[in-house]
């Protein structure tokens, strides 16, 4: 069975243009012209990953991000006219997975795609991650903290699962960017790091004043205490 990629574009020319690239690439191809569009259409045909402009009529693509995260963990790929670095790091907050700036190539998209979907689709080996009241399932892809559920992006989980794969270790930046972009695929910001360390402390139920779980470790990066 194909994957089904979901391609949200007000832009009829663009979106016709990607559907005719993705499908050309073996894809299967569901697409919306507006925001809410296309969170009934994400909620009707589970997407393996999810292709989003920014700039949408009804509801902009950050409140779809937004909406889609809080009940799943589809990748995202933003598309964005926007070239400021805060709107990017915005989109990463709210739980993209990575972003192309227009003007883009069709191919340039594709490839993304298969990247994304290259580094969530991997499998897993089939053993548990426990770190005090931390535990991941690498091969449910499920991750608890004591005890709680708690529902990680594809890039939080792979975070974790470095982090809890050496605890206590300090990670610099360069070292967690390449553990959730081993082949160097995506174009990243400086601070794309920090934005997903964020996420994943919060997610954990972290205090940014007195971390528990996540700390920074100042010259370095980051290390699970």
């Amino acid at each position: 069975m194909s994957q089904i990629v979901l391609v949200v574009e007000d832009d009829p020319k663009m979106l016709q243009l990607l559907r005719l690239y993705l499908e050309r690439e073996g894809f299967g191809v569901v697409t919306a012209g507006d925001g809410p569009a296309a969170l009934e259409a994400a909620d009707r045909t589970h997407p393996n990953l999810v292709i989003l402009d920014l700039m949408l009529p009804r509801l902009d693509g950050y409140e779809v991000c937004r909406r889609l995260r809080a009940t799943s963990d589809v990748p995202i790929l933003m598309l964005t006219a926007r070239v400021d670095e805060v709107d990017k790091l915005l989109g990463l907050q709210l739980g993209a997975d990575d972003y192309v700036t227009k003007p883009f190539s069709p191919r340039e998209v594709v490839a993304r795609v298969r990247a994304i979907l290259r580094r969530t689709g991997q499998p897993r080996r089939e053993r548990i991650l426990r770190h005090g009241d931390l535990e991941m399932d690498l091969d449910r892809h499920h991750a608890t903290v004591g005890g709680r559920e708690v529902h990680l992006t594809p890039i939080e989980f792979k975070l974790l699962e470095t982090f809890l794969e050496a605890p206590q270790r300090a990670f610099t930046r360069d070292q967690l960017l390449a553990a959730i972009y081993p082949h160097h695929e995506a174009a990243v910001v400086d601070r794309t790091i920090d934005v997903h360390v964020g996420n994943l402390s919060a997610k954990l139920g972290d205090d940014p004043a007195r971390p528990h779980y996540i700390a920074t470790v100042r010259g370095v990066g980051y290390k699970v205490l």
